[in-house]
């Protein structure tokens, strides 16, 4: 599992990215292929397989994902004007990289629904 991840491999320095956003838990890059012209991806460095894998002691590294989130929009400029954040579980929901992730979109006017 883990051992065949790309972001597990991204987090090892194994597989390159540009990082935006870095701590002890969580690590902030950019998308490879971006949705808006901001598109970050947002990762505990811990494997964990989806929300659906979120258990009680993940509580804390679940909320840095979301302070972890708000930094980087703020360090590239998006804070200000606006952004979306979406965590899909699942296949269905179109989560295509089995690691826990949060997408951070801005740049330009999003639209709703989504799709």
């Amino acid at each position: 599992m883990a051992e065949q991840c790309i972001f597990c491999g991204i987090v090892a320095g194994r597989i390159p990215a540009t990082v935006v956003h870095s701590t002890d838990d969580v690590l902030v890059f950019r998308d490879i292929d971006p949705k808006a012209p901001t598109h970050l991806l947002v990762i505990p460095r811990r494997h964990i397989s989806a929300v659906d894998a979120l258990e009680e002691g993940d509580v804390e590294v679940a909320g840095r994902l979301f302070l972890a989130a708000k930094e980087a929009a703020r360090s590239t400029g998006i804070a200000q004007s606006g952004y979306r954040l979406v965590v899909n579980n699942g296949a269905d929901a179109g989560q295509a990289v089995d690691h826990i992730h949060v997408h951070v979109l801005g740049g330009r006017k999003l639209h709703w629904p989504p799709g």
